[in-house]
Formats: C-alpha cells, structure tokens, sequence
C-alpha cells in the first residue's frame, strides 16, 4: 500500500511537472515583436499556419508556420510579384508605398490552401491556391473590384462566400472557379457593423473574419471610435445571410483587427495586433473562452501579458535571420526572411557573381532612396535590433551611393558615394521628411562595416548609424534618428541594404553579409572572410 501511495504522489507530481509551465517559461505578450499586422490563422491538424500583410514588398503575402501558437518560422510567399504597372516596379515616378496588397483571409478547404488579398494598385481581388502551403506551387485567380478587408469563406453546403467593406459590409457568392462574383447575389449584410461601439465613429469597422463554430457564424471586425482605441466587434447569426447581433468583444490596449483559432486540446484565442510605433503592428494573443454561444476574450476583459503556452524562443531565425550569402547548391538564391522593396529587377542582383556576396547593379539613375530600385529588406524586431553589413565599394561609378538603411517614409541610412572622384561615408537623416546629409567622413579603402541600430523599447522609436573600418572599432556617424510610422508607408522600419545611381548605371556594390541581432551593442561584429 505504500508503495502504491508512493507512486501515486510521483506520478502527480511529474504530471504537474510537464503539464503546469514553469514560471518564466510560459509566452509573453506581445506574441512577436515585429511587424506582422493584419494575420489571419488556421489550423490544420496540429499545425498553424497564418498570413499576413507586407505591401508594397515582393514576394508577398508571407506565410508562416507554428506548432505551438507562439514560435513562428516563415515556409512561403502567396506570389512573387503581385502585377507589372508602374507603380509596383518604382517606374515614371511612381511606387505603391502603403498600398500593394493588403489585408488577407487564409483558408482550407477540401486538400486546397487558399489565401485571398486585394489591392487598390492593380484594381482587383487575388485569390492564390495550392494543395502544399509550404512548397507550392501557387495559382493565381484575379478579378475585379478591390474587395476591401474580405473574408473567404467555405460553408457545409459547397457554397464559397465573400464578405467585405468598411462600415456597410456586403456578402456575395463566389463562382466555384473562384473567377468572379455570382451576378445576383451580392447584398448588403450589416448595414452598420460600426454600430456595437457607439455613434461617434472614427475608423468604421472592417477587416472582416468570418468563423463557423457549433452551427453560428461570428463575424469579426475593427472599429475605432472617436476618442477611444481600436476596438474588437464581433457579430453572430445562425445563418450566414444574417440577421446578425453584435456587440464590443474587447476594448484594452488597441489590441483588435483579428480573429479565433482552437487548439487541438480545444483550447481557444483570438489572434489580434496592436499599433506599436515604429516597429509596426505586432501581434498580441488573448484566451477566449464561450459563454452563452459568445466569444469572451481576455481575462476580466483585459489582454493579458502572459499566456499558457509555450515561451518564445526567439525570433531569429523564424522571422529574421543573419545571411553570409553563400549557397549551396540547390539553395534559394535568397531566403525568405527578405522581401525587395517593390518588384525586384532580377537581372541586376546576384548572389552568385561573386561567391559569398550579394551584388547590387544599378540598372538606371535615380536622385532619391525612395526611388530606388533592387533594396532588399527585412523587418526590424522590437524592443531592440542592429542590422550590420561590410560593404565592397570599389566598383562604384561616380554618382553611385551604396550601404545600409531604415526604410520608412522617414529614413535614415549609412553608406558609401562617390561623387568628384572621392568616396565619402556619409549618414542621411529623414526624420523631417526631406533627406538631410548629417555627416560625411572621407573613405581611403574599399571596404567598410556599416552598422544600424534601434531602440523601440517603451516605443523610443530612436535609430543610431555606426561605420567601421576593421569590423572592430565603431563610431558613431550623422544624428539619431527619430523613428515615426506614417501611414504613407504603413509599414514598420526595414533594414534595407540598397545601391543607385545618380549619374551613371552599371556600377555594382557587393555586401559580404547581413548579420541581425536582438540587442543593441557597440562591439565589434564578427564575419570577415
């Protein structure tokens, strides 16, 4: 009998073991600590997969992968580029800063992955399918209009829905190639989905999740009252055609625009994000719980900072990642973690003309950052992260300007011109919407380590630029910049490594690595080859 005591008391106490997280291993809020806004999450099996918004960038629509709800790693890209005109290849002066494609709704249906977005730049509604998410390949169907803030939607009886707008949202039935809208059935929904959280109305409600559970329908969306916070909105039927009932679901923090994920465990969230400065738009996620057929989120109606899951390992190198630019053979040219700034034009970069270097060829003149073609970005972390590089100038053509930036309507960069026969280190600050050059410092070699650092704790939002010439003694160059997310942009700050013309294509800058890290710190990097 004691013995049988004994073990019943260990086996309790190793169950409590492995099923209670010990402190300080659980998840913390926000779930990551960068620019991922607008997700939306499914779950196939025991494995999560979510989409998100990028923009102007090329490949676009990321589609990330988790097995836990927490710890993230990107696995693929809808498209390459999202259309040819003008504005998405940075031609005739033009760019689709803040457009591109926007909010997506991700689905699967029958052995078929489906991720759908719109864009006010090409006029029309893409839906991408795939039978494997995380090789592909993908197939594009497009139509017009631009369906504002949709949401796919597959119901029980084989028909596709498509719900969207802002304020006034409207259902129709989709054509079972996925083509158009069947003529006939579109209609309006809810005529005012703003209304749950009163009449003073600041960002009508939109971004649309619509979600079958036990036989209702719950609409998700986010509204933003005059005066108040983002606010979660969800609505309910029993038909999907409506009526629908509404009411707030969550007013704490901004945290809203999202919707509802279960565990295999039957364990259910909501997965939402919060504006976060310059950083971006970052994903939060807060335990729900149903009382009398409605999502209750939050505990005591409140987001909270931590959550019983898995912690975070990190988000290097699932979301970010250092890269030394050498492949292997059967290796992507480049890995996912980086997007070109608008559509890349492929002819002139390289990762292969030289071995264990990116090249960046300039193709045409430009005079400003912005306007620049071929800058390949990848987002900055929060609540700190440096981006490094060691730059080859010695075949830059006068009028050529090569290194490091911040991308943001209001940048910041470090790099290398040439301009009178001279090369010049020189750091340019944005911060006041026109480019200002803060400091030059004369380059007598043809390499040099460029640096960038941020600092987005407490939402400081404050960048410094750092140069080196033998990787080990770093200082200082221009001023600090005031980091600021504008909505012309609408997109969190990107390290960017970059090189243009102004006088003269043809010239090249090489980039031996990019290397990321999660703090700030003024040592030497290491990665010479």
């Amino acid at each position: 009998m004691k013995y049988n005591f004994l073990n019943r008391v260990l086996f309790a106490l190793f169950f409590l073991a492995v099923t209670i997280p010990v402190s300080g291993q659980v998840a913390q809020n926000p779930l990551i600590h960068a620019d991922v806004p607008d997700m939306a999450m499914i779950r196939v099996g025991d494995t999560y997969y979510m989409s998100s918004t990028t923009m102007h960038m090329s490949p676009g629509v990321p589609i990330m992968k988790s097995k836990d709800l927490v710890n993230w790693q990107l696995v693929s890209y809808a498209y390459d580029v999202l259309g040819e005109v003008d504005e998405l290849t940075l031609n005739n002066g033009k760019s689709t800063y803040g457009r591109g494609s926007w909010a997506s709704s991700l689905r699967f249906h029958n052995g078929t992955y489906y991720v759908s977005t719109f864009a006010q730049t090409t006029g029309k509604t893409h839906i991408y399918t795939t039978k494997d998410i995380e090789k592909g390949p993908w197939k594009e169907t497009s139509f017009q209009p631009s369906l504002h803030d949709h949401t796919l939607f597959f119901d029980d009886d084989g028909r596709i829905y498509i719900i969207w707008g802002g304020g006034k949202l409207s259902i129709a039935e989709l054509q079972p190639d996925l083509s158009g809208l069947k003529p006939g059935t579109e209609k309006v929904l809810i005529e005012n989905a703003t209304a749950p959280a009163g009449p003073e109305v600041g960002l009508p409600a939109e971004g649309s999740q619509l979600f079958k559970v036990n036989g209702k329908y719950y609409l998700f969306n986010i509204a933003w009252p005059k005066g108040g916070m983002r606010t979660v909105i969800v609505h309910r039927a029993d038909k999907i055609t409506g009526p629908y009932e509404g009411r707030v679901a969550l007013q704490d923090k901004g945290v809203a625009q999202g919707g509802l994920i279960d565990t295999p465990r039957g364990e259910w969230f909501a997965y939402l994000f919060r504006d976060n400065g310059a950083v971006g738009r970052i994903p939060y996620l807060v335990p729900v719980t149903w009382e009398n057929g409605w999502p209750v989120l939050g505990e005591d109606g409140k987001v909270p900072e931590t959550l019983q899951l898995p912690a975070s390992k990190g988000l290097l190198p699932g979301i970010v990642a250092s890269d030394e630019f050498t492949r292997k053979k059967g290796e992507s040219a480049l890995p996912l973690v980086w997007q070109w700034n608008h559509n890349p034009a492929h002819a002139l970069w390289s990762v292969s003309q030289r071995k264990g270097y990116l090249r960046l060829t300039t193709g045409r003149t430009d005079n400003d950052f912005l306007a620049a073609r071929n800058t390949l970005t990848q987002r900055t972390i929060g609540p700190e992260s440096a981006g490094s590089t060691l730059l080859d100038v010695s075949k830059l053509k006068e009028g050529d300007f090569a290194g490091l930036a911040l991308l943001q309507k209001k940048y910041g960069l470090v790099g290398v011109k040439f301009e009178n026969g001279v090369k010049s280190i020189v750091m340019v600050n944005a911060q006041t919407d026109s480019a200002v050059e803060a400091e030059r410092v004369p380059l007598h070699q043809k390499t040099v380590y460029l640096k960038a650092e941020c600092d987005f704790t407490d939402r400081r939002d404050v960048a410094n630029f750092f140069y080196s010439l033998d990787g080990k003694t770093w200082k200082k160059i221009g001023s600090s910049l005031k980091m600021e997310y504008t909505l012309p942009h609408f997109m969190g700050y990107r390290f960017g490594l970059f090189n243009y013309a102004t006088k003269t294509p043809g010239g090249y800058a090489d980039f031996d690595f990019f290397h990321i890290n999660d703090r700030l710190s003024g040592e030497g990097i290491t990665g010479v080859k």
